[in-house]
């Protein structure tokens, strides 16, 4: 019976055998799996934002320089990059879970180690930049794990909404975690007088969200993504055969390119933005702190409002346009930050700053999903995660130690003309026009055929090059 209901559904309506066909294919309880997934990763998220902020509210208030801004990105992010020349191999050959798993643990217990040195009255700022480093290599581990799981445990048809709903989750968690870490750190610093043993607790309050994230994540099943003939191949031949795939996959090597751009022009120096605040707009420690939660919590109900819109009323326009709009937008927010008359029209930049991000993030991380195959998605990811970790970081050794000896007003309006200009060019040479028209061919085709996206994009990169 139920069968004959499926032939009258091909023969009456074709769209709907289609859909039939692509549920049948459907990863097992797949929207359980996403739901427990993203609510492990929830938790976790937050006590882990909890730190970043807290920690760099510390560093910007106590010491006011760019050079240690600077710092805290090399050491924040530059262990990435080294990390995820392997994490993305490890990503492709072993069960992602469970290296999302072990990368948690070992950042909760870096974290509970510092908690419990800093409680003997001993807290040299090294200290929290050697657990900046361990946690900046754990995510190394995590990021390409993380976004290639998502993938493999929905539906491509599925992939730009649970995308757009993972942002959006971590939008509110933005929006949440620093107005606790500023309830908390304010309460702590009055408690401590200030110094650095304020940051105790919340390193104890991450430590308790990694377990939970850490029990909920062991509750789903997941299978590894690998191919026979991966069994005997090297974790070199791997890593070569990602470098190899990235250089003549013209389309991925331009989306990496425009996300080295955004990270080095838009995203360095806007990690000066609290830097600018306590010293364009100084209002004591305590008030700066709850000014450093507003600007944090604009950002956020910008980025969670992003991500819902993506999710919803943008889910099925051109991924591509959304990402060259929103890039060509930061540059424009940013030389608007940097001319901000007073802290409320800072504030607002920052909060349309948040809002285009999830337009660029969004659609970009979609559109590696469906172009690239399963058994490299964490290779690629891997090496998507060492682009933003040098980018950045290679951002602020310029605009880092500049900010100590001009104003960072100066800086972000030079950044924006600066990633204006370079996007447009990324846009308007023969190589963007090419990306462009075979990303919005990757789309129509990962409606019908996810596994022939792939095959659509290296067609129009490479056919129009003959």
């Amino acid at each position: 019976m139920q069968g004959d209901d499926q032939t009258d559904a091909a023969t009456d309506d074709p769209g709907e055998a289609v859909a039939a066909e692509a549920q049948a294919s459907d990863p097992p309880h797949w929207l359980r799996k996403v739901i427990l997934f993203l609510s492990g990763q929830t938790v976790s998220l937050l006590g882990s934002m909890l730190v970043q902020y807290a920690v760099f509210w510390y560093l910007t208030i106590e010491y006011r320089s760019g050079v240690y801004m600077m710092l805290a990105a090399l050491f924040g992010f530059l262990p990435q990059a080294v990390v995820s020349i392997f994490g993305g191999v490890w990503a492709d050959r072993h069960n992602r879970k469970y290296l999302i798993m072990g990368a948690d643990a070992a950042i909760a217990l870096s974290t509970l180690a510092l908690a419990l040195i800093m409680m003997t009255g001993y807290d040299a700022v090294w200290l929290l930049f050697a657990v900046m480093a361990v946690r900046s290599a754990g995510a190394g581990i995590q990021m390409p794990a993380v976004s290639a799981l998502i993938p493999q445990i929905t539906p491509t048809r599925n992939l730009i909404r649970v995308n757009g709903i993972n942002g959006s989750i971590q939008s509110a968690m933005m929006l949440l975690a620093p107005a606790a870490a500023g309830a908390i750190y304010a309460w702590s610093s009055a408690a401590t007088g200030g110094t650095a043993a304020s940051l105790i607790p919340i390193f104890f309050i991450d430590v308790v969200t990694a377990v939970i994230g850490i029990g909920i994540l062991a509750f789903i099943s997941v299978g590894t993504v690998r191919k026979a003939s991966d069994v005997q191949t090297g974790y070199f031949a791997d890593l070569v055969d990602g470098v190899r795939y990235i250089v003549h996959h013209a389309f991925v090597r331009w989306l990496l390119i425009v996300f080295a751009i955004i990270f080095v022009l838009t995203v360095a120096p806007s990690n000066l933005t609290p830097l600018m605040l306590v010293r364009t707009f100084p209002a004591g420690e305590a008030q700066d702190v709850v000014n450093l939660a507003v600007l944090e919590i604009a950002f956020s109900i910008g980025m969670m409002l992003g991500g819902i819109l993506v999710a919803t009323f943008f889910a099925k326009r051109s991924r591509i346009g959304l990402i060259v709009t929103s890039s060509l937008v930061f540059g424009v927010l940013s030389i608007g930050l940097g001319l901000a008359p007073n802290i409320w029209m800072f504030f607002g930049f920052m909060f349309l700053v948040g809002l285009a991000v999830p337009f660029f993030s969004t659609p970009s991380m979609t559109l590696l999903q469906e172009t690239v195959e399963p058994e490299r998605q964490g290779r690629v990811f891997g090496f998507l995660g060492i682009v933003m970790a040098v980018a950045m970081p290679l951002g602020m050794v310029v605009f880092g130690p500049l900010a100590d000896v001009m104003p960072i007003e100066l800086l972000l309006i030079a950044a924006g003309i600066l990633t204006f200009v370079v996007i447009g060019l990324a846009v308007w040479l023969p190589a963007g026009q090419r990306a462009i028209a075979a990303a919005r061919e990757a789309s129509q085709v990962a409606e019908h055929d996810p596994a022939a996206a792939a095959a659509a994009v290296e067609a129009v990169m490479h056919g129009k090059d003959s």
